[in-house]
């Protein structure tokens, strides 16, 4: 099957998920005043931070894909549950936001973050198993050691949200600045192997 459904598909459901997310910012009816906001700030914080996740989730994903031929049933399927765990991201960020990093929404988050990253993982698995291990993507992802570190700081956090919320989001905040970095080992790979291909 080709992949163009996927991705529009895909685009389509991250674009309404951060459309769900900026509405979750509703100032006052009465607020008129710029130091009315300063209640927004949490919520707009989370939503920066939401934002920030579902740009690298679409980001990686764009590059996935980029790297990949065809898809099947099961990539479709691995794909949705991808999808499933970030369309939580508004609930999630809302909730914790409203209520200033409380510690059973702030785990609430962290968990959401986890399942998310453990089906993006089970998308690469899926596309690796359809492609085979010689694959551009399996080449490109190598040790992968950013998408082995993102799962350990969740799981980290989920129980130190217990104890401060403000070093659980601490950590949700380095993952993201961690992947902010940009990530060119598909790049690479796609420009090493169209070399590869032009040599005679």
């Amino acid at each position: 099957m080709e992949k163009n459904r996927l991705e529009a598909f895909s685009d389509g459901v991250l674009a309404i998920i951060i459309t769900i997310m900026v509405l979750e910012l509703k100032p006052k009816p009465d607020a008129a005043e710029l130091a009315d906001l300063k209640e927004l700030l949490p919520v707009f914080l989370n939503y920066v931070l939401s934002f920030i996740y579902v740009g690298i989730y679409w980001n990686n994903h764009h590059h996935m894909f980029h790297s990949t031929k065809r898809v099947t049933g099961g990539i479709l399927w691995a794909n949705l549950h991808l999808l499933f765990w970030l369309s939580l991201f508004p609930f999630t960020t809302g909730w914790m936001g409203e209520n200033h990093l409380a510690p059973t929404p702030t785990a609430v988050y962290g968990f959401v973050l986890l399942m998310a990253a453990i089906a993006y993982y089970f998308l690469q698995r899926a596309i690796i198993a359809q492609q085979g291990r010689d694959s551009l993507l399996a080449a490109a992802i190598g040790s992968d050691w950013k998408g082995k570190l993102s799962p350990v700081c969740y799981l980290a956090a989920i129980p130190l949200a217990f104890v401060s919320s403000w070093i659980a989001s601490g950590l949700y905040v380095f993952v993201a600045i961690l992947w902010l970095v940009p990530d060119r080992r598909i790049e690479r790979a796609l420009i090493e192997r169209e070399k590869q291909q032009a040599r005679p």
